[in-house]
């Protein structure tokens, strides 16, 4: 892809299972180094639409590309460039925090000295690195959800998924981990983001709403309290919210 082209680009993607049409035709765009907000409701869709762009699962219909690939037929390539974290932080609690960058470094092709380099970085780089030796079980949450940044950006990708990335931490942590999310972005890392956080939101370059399968707003965090004359986003994600018909 070159560097004027979207890193993300879907026209009417839609996934269906059985009757039930989860994701709607959405169509929209993420540039690079953006912080991508998408947000909605429990069964709004928007987990099933994050597992298409990510490679986890094939659209029913529609086109896109993320990073260049195709949504459609090249989910594997799109796995092995992106960066994924999850709510629960997939991390190994019976290994230290080095043994667990070093495995996830490994499964995205990185060995020797250039893993190590890498792993020496990430740790100087967020005051961790007196910590490379310590069992993960052992680590406090907040330290949990840093390390789980850092695997997930181990291998320099270009564009990270965060997956309710914040869930369960205190408002500090939550602070800290913003920081560690707008560094990343001022460095040219396109973050697309989830979260229930409507404070957080406003962090966002752009944040989009989706409602039962639809994205039924995106703009500025900015731009959508103007539309909808409020004056937070929770309260933006209220009057969208209402709408809603369906739950999971």
């Amino acid at each position: 892809m070159s560097k004027g082209e979207p890193i993300i680009s879907v026209d009417n993607l839609t996934k269906r299972f059985g009757t039930f049409t989860a994701v709607d035709g959405i169509t929209f765009q993420v540039e690079r180094g953006e912080i991508f907000g998408f947000l909605g409701a429990n069964g709004a869709g928007k987990t099933t639409a994050m597992r298409m762009l990510c490679g986890l699962s094939y659209p029913t219909e529609g086109n896109g590309h993320v990073l260049g690939y195709d949504v459609m037929t090249q989910g594997e390539e799109i796995k092995k460039h992106i960066g994924y974290m999850s709510q629960r932080f997939a991390l190994y609690e019976d290994l230290t925090v080095g043994e667990n960058m070093e495995f996830f470094g490994g499964i995205y092709g990185m060995r020797g000295a250039a893993l190590n380099d890498r792993i020496s970085e990430l740790l100087e780089k967020l005051h961790f690195a007196d910590q490379r030796s310590t069992m993960v079980a052992s680590l406090p949450l907040g330290w949990k959800q840093k390390l789980a940044f850092m695997v997930a950006t181990v291998h320099r990708p270009q564009l990270v998924f965060l997956d309710e990335p914040t869930g369960g931490v205190d408002p500090i942590t939550r602070r800290q981990f913003w920081d560690m999310i707008r560094d990343a972005a001022a460095e040219g890392v396109t973050i697309f983001v989830t979260t229930h956080y409507m404070d957080e939101a406003e962090y966002c370059n752009r944040v989009s709403m989706m409602v039962d399968g639809r994205i039924c707003a995106l703009d500025s965090p900015a731009s959508l309290k103007r539309r909808y004359n409020a004056k937070t986003m929770e309260q933006v994600f209220f009057i969208l919210a209402r709408r809603a018909e369906r739950s999971e």
